[in-house]
C-alpha cells in the first residue's frame, strides 16, 4: 500500500476531497519526521510507538570485501508494535489462511 492509496482509502471514508487528505497525511507524516528528529517519542494507543534509539560505534564488515570498516555512533528511528495490532494481525491473517 502507497502513500496514494492510504489517500484515497481515507478520501473515500471521510468524504474529504483527496487534495485535503493529502494535505492532512502529509501534515501527520511531517510531525512524525520533525518529533524524531528532534529526539521526541510519539505513542499511538492501539498503534505502536516510534522512538530514536542511539547505536553504539562499532566494527562491521564488508560483505563484498569482508574488509572490517569502522561505524560511528548513530541515532536511528525505530517503531515498535502495539500489542493490540499484533494480535490483530495475526488473527486476522490466521483467519484468511483457514
Amino acid at each position: 500500500m502507497t502513500k496514494a492509496d492510504i489517500v484515497d482509502n481515507i478520501a473515500a471514508a471521510t468524504g474529504l476531497t483527496k487534495v485535503e487528505t493529502e494535505a492532512v497525511v502529509d501534515g501527520f507524516l511531517a510531525t512524525v519526521s520533525q518529533a524524531l528528529k528532534d529526539g521526541h517519542s510519539i505513542e499511538i494507543r492501539g498503534f505502536g510507538s516510534f522512538k530514536v534509539k542511539k547505536r553504539k560505534a562499532r566494527m562491521a564488515r564488508n560483505p563484498r570485501t569482508g574488509e572490517e570498516v569502522f561505524v560511528d555512533e548513530h541515532y536511528v528511528p525505530i517503531f515498535k508494535v502495539s500489542k493490540e495490532l499484533r494480535s490483530g494481525v495475526d488473527q486476522n491473517l490466521k483467519a484468511k489462511e483457514g
